[in-house]
């Protein structure tokens, strides 16, 4: 037996004004379901999905059919299923199975595919929203039921980002990730953060963590998109705005607390990353 315990699916008008959006249509919600299926009970769909399908186990489990692949997914694991494709959901035998699921879509969520299909875990962190998660679930349920007006279903779908970025991004953001599977990156980034007075060297922050320059460069770039040296630097430039935003310190001192000999060098980094000089940057946070 499946059960549809809460149920919004969101009327195709509404979804074509999401589309023709400018706020929206990159990323819209569609429809959004929570599931209890029964022990032993097949959930099949015969047709290709017209949008994405994002299921997320919150008991129970059971095994995901995606084209001729089966996989097992069970509590806080979550699957995203990509438009295109014909799936079946086999409940296990332990008791009711409970899901949470949301069909999207948008013209930019092929950027995303390459996180879809695969079954993830959770892991349990502060950082990765897992607690809020559920919270957002509600507010998109509650939100649904408010009323066909425009404000109400942008914000809908600006939850819904935070809401889908929980899972594509939990592994990339959980503290917990970090230590665990990387704690030689985890180790460079605080020894990085701790250091933003001076100027250290790509095989000071490689002996902190344990590993060569060279393979250093290779994995730290893997997990965080940028080399060691630049990310350093988009933490020391991230201080610099923390000090022109909220203190009276002169430029050149700031330079000199963050490590820079040369402020023309400070101020030229800045412009780089920001786009405007630090005095312009002082000079709009004032205006505001």
């Amino acid at each position: 037996m499946i059960i549809k315990k809460r149920f919004y699916k969101l009327p195709s008008y509404i979804i074509d004004e999401q589309r023709l959006n400018p706020l929206t249509n990159d990323l819209h919600l569609c429809e959004l379901t929570e599931y209890l299926i029964k022990k032993d009970t097949l959930w099949s769909v015969n047709t290709k999905l017209n949008d994405h399908l994002l299921i997320f186990c919150t008991k129970g489990g059971g095994f995901i059919q995606i084209s001729n692949d089966s996989v097992l997914i069970g509590e806080n694991q979550f699957c995203i299923i990509p438009k295109g494709f014909m799936f079946k959901f086999q409940s296990g035998n332990t008791g009711t199975c409970v899901l949470l699921t949301c069909m999207f879509n948008g013209k930019k969520t092929h950027i995303m595919e390459k996180d879809f299909t695969v079954v993830r875990d959770l892991i349990p962190s502060v950082n990765n929203m897992v607690a809020n998660r559920f919270m957002l679930f509600d507010e998109l349920f509650n939100n649904l039921n408010r009323g066909y007006y425009k404000a109400n279903y942008q914000y809908i779908n600006f939850c819904f980002g935070h809401l889908l970025a929980t899972f594509l991004y939990a592994s990339k953001t959980s503290d917990d990730f970090m230590e665990e599977d990387n704690p030689g990156i985890s180790r460079a980034i605080y020894f990085m953060e701790q250091n933003l007075n001076r100027k250290v060297t790509l095989p000071e922050i490689a002996d902190e963590a344990g590993y060569s320059p060279s393979y250093l460069i290779t994995i730290f770039r893997k997990i965080t998109g940028y080399s060691p040296l630049s990310y350093y630097s988009h933490l020391k430039i991230t201080k610099a705005c923390e000090f022109l935003d909220f203190s009276k310190l002169k430029i050149k001192e700031i330079s000199f607390m963050l490590g820079y000999s040369d402020p023309y060098y400070f101020s030229k980094d800045f412009r780089k990353k920001m786009g405007v000089s630090p005095r312009h940057y002082r000079a709009r946070v004032l205006k505001k």
